[in-house]
């Protein structure tokens, strides 16, 4: 895979460890547009317009720097797919996702959108997203921006009710009240076992919501966030029927080690596009 920088470009020909339709499908973010061969992309108040055929992708922003990080693009995703793959349980979902990258993403947008995720549709929680960035967010033009910390506290409990959040409505106010600029900068040079009892301390926030929130927006890769379809991957893995997340979280973390969350990504997009029991 070769990268170029251009004026308000990134190129990338070759792409074969980099497919943009499996990046944004896989669960790990919620602000995009996809139109044939292209997409937009969406983090904070910035906007990336991604084209691709069979040979190169190209990536058109001004914000250059930020979605070179956005996309891991420094990251050599060959490497990893040969290590996880050396695990023939996991062998067969690397091949069949092999063009995921897991995105580097703003901590604090991830952590609202989690919160949203929680036991939600992809289809509703981007609604949900859509609605508090065009109420609350900064218009861009064409686009309003991720809504800032300041911006979202002056919603209500209401407001977050009419942005289909139900139940979750009073978590988010919570949450968002209590929230300070200050905690997010801290979140990010706390060690994992700190980020993580922060993060379980916030209403709204369970186990594998702060897991996907620092894999996806703290670069913390040692997580393995468990849902459905990840309970799925550990009983048929070990042959078993347990619902014990705890356990299966803390087991194949212990597997896969650092490379966890990419094995947890991969999973999830084989196991869930498949539709595997």
């Amino acid at each position: 895979m070769k990268i170029d920088f251009k004026q308000n470009k990134i190129e990338i020909t070759n792409p074969q460890d980099f497919d943009v339709l499996q990046t944004l499908s896989c669960g790990q973010i919620f602000r995009y547009t996809i139109d044939g061969n292209s997409a937009v992309v969406y983090s904070q108040n910035r906007k990336a317009i991604l084209t691709w055929d069979n040979d190169k992708i190209e990536i058109e922003t001004k914000d250059i720097n930020y979605f070179y990080n956005f996309f891991d693009l420094s990251t050599d995703y060959s490497k990893i797919k040969a290590q996880l793959k050396k695990d023939k349980f996991l062998s067969k979902a690397v091949d069949y996702g092999s063009g995921i990258r897991i995105i580097n993403n703003d901590t604090y947008e991830m952590l609202i959108s989690f919160m949203i995720s929680a036991n939600n549709n992809i289809g509703r929680i981007k609604k949900s997203i859509e609605y508090l960035c065009s109420r609350f967010g900064d218009n861009c033009g064409n686009y309003y921006a991720f809504p800032t910390l300041s911006q979202l506290k002056r919603a209500s409990v209401q407001d977050f009710r009419t942005a289909g959040l139900g139940y979750r409505a009073e978590q988010m106010f919570e949450t968002v009240q209590r929230l300070t600029e200050q905690d997010i900068e801290n979140l990010k040079s706390m060690s994992s076992d700190e980020q993580f009892k922060f993060l379980v301390s916030l209403k709204g926030v369970g186990e594998k919501v702060a897991n996907c929130i620092m894999l996806f927006g703290l670069g913390v890769k040692n997580v393995f966030p468990v849902d459905t379809w990840i309970n799925k991957v550990y009983n048929r893995l070990t042959n078993t029927t347990t619902t014990d997340r705890k356990k299966i979280t803390r087991e194949l973390t212990a597997r896969y080690g650092k490379l966890s969350g990419y094995a947890q990504q991969y999973f999830f997009y084989y196991f869930r596009d498949n539709k595997l029991n």
